[in-house]
This record gives C-alpha cells, sequence and structure tokens, in this order.
C-alpha cells in the first residue's frame, strides 16, 4: 500500500516537532539535528521537515512512497502518463535514506517526488537544485528535488 509524503521546510525544527508530536500524538521515527519524520499509519503518511539556511518555509515538495518496486513501477507510469517534465533521479541518498526516486511537477509547478526507500544512512545525503520545478514555496538548494529536464510522454496506452 502506498503512502502520502509531504515535507515541510521549516524555521526551527525543534519548535515545529514539539508542535506535530502534539499534534500527531506520537514522537518522529526519524529525529536528527535537521529534519524529522513520523510515519504515520492514521492517516497513512510520511510527515517529514527539514531545516536548511535559505529555503522558503511551508510545504516543500509532496509525494508518493512505494513499499515495493512494483508499486514504485505503477506511481512511474501514472507519472509518465500524466505527461509533464520528469527527472529520473535513479539510486540517491536524500533525507537519511537510501531510496529510488523520480521527479515531476503539476501544471502550477508543485514538485512530486514518487519513491521506494531501501535502507537508513547515517548523512542527510543530497541536497540538489529545486530548479524550474519546485513549488512557491522550496528554495535552491532545497532537499531532495533535482532539476527536471522535459521528457516526451507514452506514445502508447499500453502498461
Amino acid at each position: 500500500m502506498k503512502r502520502m509524503h509531504i515535507h515541510l521546510s521549516v524555521e526551527n525544527i525543534d519548535k515545529s516537532v514539539a508542535f506535530y508530536t502534539s499534534l500527531f500524538g506520537a514522537e518522529p521515527t526519524v529525529l536528527k539535528d535537521d529534519y524529522a519524520k513520523w510515519m504515520l499509519d492514521d492517516p497513512r503518511v510520511n510527515f517529514a521537515m527539514s531545516s536548511h539556511e535559505g529555503a522558503n518555509r511551508g510545504v516543500e515538495h509532496v509525494g508518493i512512497q512505494s513499499e515495493n518496486a512494483e508499486e514504485l513501477a505503477e506511481v512511474y507510469g501514472r507519472i509518465k502518463q500524466a505527461g509533464g517534465a520528469i527527472f529520473d533521479e535513479g539510486a540517491t541518498t536524500c533525507c537519511y535514506a537510501q531510496s529510488e526516486k523520480n521527479w515531476t511537477a503539476d501544471p502550477d509547478g508543485v514538485a512530486w517526488e514518487a519513491f521506494l526507500t531501501n535502507g537508513e544512512v547515517t548523512d542527510y545525503g543530497n541536497r540538489v537544485d529545486l530548479g524550474q520545478l519546485a513549488s512557491g514555496n522550496a528554495a535552491d538548494g532545497a532537499c531532495c528535488t533535482p532539476e527536471m529536464k522535459p521528457q516526451p510522454a507514452a506514445s502508447s496506452s499500453c502498461c
């Protein structure tokens, strides 16, 4: 079962962690000096935040986290069918995790991440430029979001 992903950029990680811990009624699943993540089942969401210099505050990007390679392939297919620019980042380290991911943006420029997490790592990892696919709340150098390059839409409707 896939999980919704929301990533916020916050000014003060400690204050934000306290607020969301209270709101969700749960401690973060991952807690670092510059990052926190809750893997909630009610609602089913991967809710993460990071605090980095120069980032605008608020929703940085949204996404869909898959639990296995088959789900990820399904989401990738939907992204390709949607017809927007796609950046296939592939295997990467970001947000204290090893992941396989790609990126797109909706018609208003909201960055969407599709990913499968394969393991944890001890450092934050890549912070790539959001470029032209960034939402209005994401700054250059924000978490995990690369510059997108247009790809042609699939020519057939076959899966």
